[in-house]
């Protein structure tokens, strides 16, 4: 039964909706919990400029971005790129503009894009089947704008309903021929719905856009390297890994990616390497250390490896994966100052604990650690759990193996081969 020894997550991110206003990046925290850089909506109609020449009118729910937070007041830049101060009692965050919103709504109900702009706040106040049903209403009335399909697909997207944003984010694509930026969402729910190949024509797209305009395309070279790996592109998904690493060498997700692909070919030498690297990067990371520890198991380097199960264990006690890759060293290794069965007992009983005794390579580990130490009767009984729990490809294997436990034999990578030695 193969067992599964490594973590590496790579999530597909979405970028964060427009919804009527160019979106910023927090960079600063301010005061009272807002950042430098959050939107803020107007509640008033405002002006901005000095004495009696204003240079730019602000209307009741413009978005207004923060540039620096007073005691009393915003110093803020508008969507046309204006700055001025305004008084914080007429400024409200996004969570809490629908009412404005609703009054804008009110006074006119033919304008889509406030029914746009109000979906922000449900957004912001976590309830997404309200922000469709806004964009829905905007998009009845006609608003034909790139960003409202944009926005309504990510909406969309959040809930599962992966086949409509795609529909939205096409629709975009075609109403705003100069903005790609919807593509990266696109080509997510394309992943999502296991269109890995439609999923990277799409970012390959994007980063030929990105290119185009010298900007860093690190971002969407990760998921494309994502999307590569899902196909079973392996070459390609390391190739990807490896333009990002040679722009960032810091690149500690890139790192983690190319050496979870090595491991997964079979190469735990370049795995070690990767995994080695990613440790200098971050020596807290249980993960690395756990990865780096499997891959040398798998070298024959049982001492190394399980100091690298022990220090992942350090840094993370609950660490489920680490802990049960210790109870496999310490049961199998034949290196004396290694093997340990009582205490790969120990390790894999809390792993175990853990999963609920739901995890099979947890329980298939634990019987392992009870046959290396001797006690056949428990292991036999785990081991039929293992029997009953695995899918049809691994039977043979796990029964092979329940057999060896019924003989008061050991554990064997290869049971079959084994009994017909011993």
């Amino acid at each position: 039964m193969r067992r599964c020894y490594l973590l590496f997550t790579c999530s597909i991110a979405f970028l964060v909706p427009e919804v009527g206003w160019q979106a910023t990046v927090a960079h600063a925290q301010s005061g009272n919990g807002l950042a430098e850089g959050e939107p803020v909506v107007a509640r008033v109609n405002m002006k901005l400029g000095d004495g009696e020449k204003p240079n730019n009118i602000i209307e009741k729910g413009d978005v207004l971005t923060i540039v620096e937070e007073r005691e009393a007041n915003y110093l803020i830049v508008t969507h046309s790129g204006s700055q001025g101060v305004v008084d914080k009692v007429n400024a409200v965050k996004v969570a809490e503009s629908g009412e404005i919103y609703s009054q804008l709504i009110k006074e006119h109900p033919q304008e889509g894009r406030y029914y746009t702009m109000r979906a922000s706040s449900w957004w912001a106040l976590g309830k997404p089947e309200k922000a469709i049903e806004d964009f829905d209403k905007a998009i009845e009335l006609g608003y034909e704008q790139a960003h409202a399909y944009a926005s309504r697909g990510m909406f969309l997207a959040s809930r599962g309903d992966f086949a409509k944003a795609i529909e939205d984010y096409n629709r975009a694509l075609e109403l705003d021929l100069e903005d790609q930026s919807p593509l990266v969402n696109l080509a997510a729910a394309k992943m999502n719905l296991k269109n890995y190949d439609e999923a990277i024509a799409d970012y390959t797209k994007l980063l030929d856009a990105r290119q185009k305009a010298n900007e860093n395309a690190n971002a969407i070279l990760s998921q494309r390297a994502t999307a590569y790996k899902a196909a079973g592109k392996m070459d390609e998904a390391i190739k990807d890994f490896d333009q990002i690493l040679k722009v960032d060498p810091t690149d500690f997700n890139a790192v983690m990616g190319r050496g979870y692909i090595h491991f997964q070919q079979a190469n735990h030498k370049n795995a070690v390497l990767d995994f080695s690297r990613a440790i200098e990067l971050k020596p807290d990371d249980p993960i690395a250390r756990n990865n780096r520890g499997y891959n040398l198991f798998q070298l024959g380097q049982h001492a190394a490896a399980l100091e690298d199960y022990n220090q992942s264990l350090a840094l993370s006690p609950k660490y489920a994966l680490a802990l049960q890759n210790r109870a496999w060293v310490l049961a199998t290794s034949d290196v004396e100052s290694v093997h340990n069965p009582e205490l790969a007992v120990e390790s894999a009983k809390a792993a175990c604990e853990l999963s609920n005794y739901k995890n099979i390579s947890d329980v298939s580990a634990l019987a392992a650690a009870l046959a290396a130490a001797g006690k056949f009767k428990d292991a036999v009984l785990w081991q039929e759990k293992v029997v009953d729990m695995v899918g049809d490809n691994y039977k043979d294997f796990a029964h092979k193996t329940l057999v060896r436990y019924q003989q008061e034999k050991p554990f064997a990578a290869d049971p079959g081969k084994a009994n017909g030695k011993e």
